[in-house]
């Protein structure tokens, strides 16, 4: 059986990422070789070998390098991704962003200088995917 082509790129992860769970603070720097799931706080600087994932209502202060990110919540610091980026609609970024490749969806708020170092185009796109809601709180 052969694997479907998957547009987006958390659809890919082939490994078991780290998580860093709703509710989840982390004050420190951050370094792994795969993938990383943010869905909490982080406070400090991250060196992604593989991608990154920044999920709506999730926030990150500090300096981020990956290999792939796809961001949906909020990011204060430089953004240095070595291949693709993907900006959601929810995300909120502020500070220096620099891809390969980049992506961002209407309604993305970026305070911050962009930098496309690849020669494709930056595209803009209408988010289709709805965002997973919220746990409600008991």
């Amino acid at each position: 059986m052969t694997d479907m082509p998957r547009r987006r790129l958390l659809d890919r992860l082939g490994s078991t990422p780290t998580l860093i769970a709703q509710h989840t603070s982390l004050a420190g720097d951050i370094s792994t070789q795969g993938a990383l799931l943010v869905n909490g706080a982080v406070q400090g600087n991250g060196r992604i070998g593989g991608e990154v994932a920044i999920s709506s209502g999730a926030r990150w202060e500090g300096d981020l390098t990956a290999n792939c990110a796809v961001i949906a919540g909020t990011v204060i610091g430089d953004i240095a991704i070595t291949d693709k980026l993907e900006i959601g609609a929810s995300a909120r970024l502020r500070g220096r962003v620099t891809a390969k490749r980049i992506a961002i969806a209407l309604g993305a708020q970026v305070d911050g200088e962009i930098a496309c170092t690849g020669s494709e185009p930056i595209i803009q796109f209408v988010e289709k995917r709805a965002a997973v809601p919220e746990p409600a709180a008991s």
